[in-house]
């Protein structure tokens, strides 16, 4: 049993959000096998309940608190230097400390690093044999942004790309593997990042499927005239508010018209104004809610309309592990090991989200076969543990521990 330092940016719990769902379920996976150090933030102030069931994971545990408005005043110091935001925007002296002193008394076997932010915190820790999850190429993410964004916004998330690009090769360079969610996530980097090839490799999302079942007794959560399409995730995150937005814009007229019973239903934590001003007639915004579930099982479709999509969505595969028909965007469907059409739908322009989710709705039984096949596809394919077992050889045995 070896001493993992982990250090995480967002305390890995609960669940409910996709980069809290992978990195508890790693913080599951380590703790299972070693003795787990975690270092996290809480950003949330309704987190600080889950402190404690964390701690149950760890040997050692070091939470600090972020306050996100003013992180980002303090990430603007950045821009006096060749940072990235990120890095300053997630530098905490207090934790900083504590890794030292932690490295310095507990012999650390090796350190899993979630998140390319979290790397500035193991710089000065000499000979620790580091593993970095990256899930997704962030750098790419900031870039993505800019198109959509007039100056200044613009030239901030592109030089944040570039900023963030340029750490993401040092922190791959130096460490001894790194993993992305999906191949095509790997080929994305190592073309950004060619010297890296050789060092890093997909590790993809899974879902718990045992969880994520459907239940003849779960009560449905929508008034029995209405036909419900339901977007799910963290309504702050800005792919999701724009996925949103688009569908209400340009999608839901049409499909209103052709049934005047459809309620758009956008099912997530912390919406935001422009989240929040959708609401409406045919739009419901339902803020936190205590189960996703019945929200998911009792939807008459799923739809993940991103248009900024990066790595493997997990709220595609509950909805599918849910049994429900799901219609994504083709960028990020493309992520999913599915068969298009007979398991998971896909659309690219409006016109193709409304004619996909218009025959479905004329369909039922059409949406009962792609549910059940789209379940079954989950089950036997996205195993967390059979995914996450594949970062084991990298880390130190009990008797490489113990010489």
């Amino acid at each position: 049993m070896a001493n993992i330092l982990f250090l995480v940016h967002r305390l890995p719990y609960p669940p409910n959000k996709g980069d809290k769902v992978r990195s508890f379920h790693l913080l599951k996976h380590l703790a299972a096998k070693h003795r787990v150090f975690l270092g996290t933030f809480v950003d949330d102030p309704d987190d600080m309940q889950y402190i404690d069931t964390v701690r149950g994971f760890c040997s050692g545990l070091h939470v600090a608190r972020l306050e996100p408005k003013f992180a980002k005043l303090r990430s603007l110091n950045a821009l006096l230097a060749d940072d990235p935001l990120t890095l300053r925007y997630y530098r905490d002296a207090g934790l900083q400390d504590w890794v030292e002193n932690t490295c310095r008394n507990k012999k650390m076997n090796a350190a899993v690093i979630f998140s390319s932010a979290m790397a500035q915190y193991v710089e000065s820790i000499p000979r620790l044999p580091t593993l970095v999850d990256f899930v997704d190429v962030d750098s790419a993410k900031w870039t993505q942004y800019a198109p959509n964004h007039r100056w200044p916004m613009s030239w901030l998330y592109r030089r944040e790309g570039r900023r963030l690009l340029a750490y993401e090769r040092e922190v791959a360079a130096r460490s001894t593997r790194s993993f992305f969610v999906t191949e095509a996530e790997v080929k994305l980097f190592t073309r950004l990042a060619p010297e890296c090839a050789v060092r890093v490799e997909p590790v993809c999302n899974g879902v718990d499927a045992d969880y994520f079942a459907p239940d003849e007794t779960r009560t449905s959560p929508y008034a029995a005239d209405e036909t419900p399409v339901v977007f799910t995730g963290a309504m702050d995150y800005m792919p999701n508010v724009d996925a949103v937005r688009w569908f209400v814009a340009d999608m839901l007229p049409a499909l209103s018209k052709r049934w005047p019973q459809l309620r758009f239903c956008i099912v997530g934590r912390s919406p935001t104004p422009e989240v929040l001003a959708l609401a409406g007639e045919t739009v419901t915004v339902t803020g936190t809610v205590p189960d996703v579930r019945p929200y998911l099982q009792h939807a008459a479709v799923v739809v993940a309309p991103l248009r900024i999509a990066r790595g493997i969505q997990n709220k595609i595969l509950e909805a599918m592990a849910m049994a429900r028909p799901v219609v994504a965007s083709s960028e990020c469907a493309a992520a999913v090991d599915a068969i298009f059409g007979q398991e998971l739908k896909t659309a690219t322009t409006p016109a193709d989200f409304i004619a996909e989710i218009d025959a479905l709705l004329r369909n039922p039984e059409s949406c009962h076969r792609i549910g059940k096949a789209a379940r079954e596809r989950v089950v036997t394919r996205y195993s967390w543990e059979a995914h996450l077992a594949s970062i084991d050889q990298y880390l130190p045995t009990s008797q490489e521990v113990n010489q």
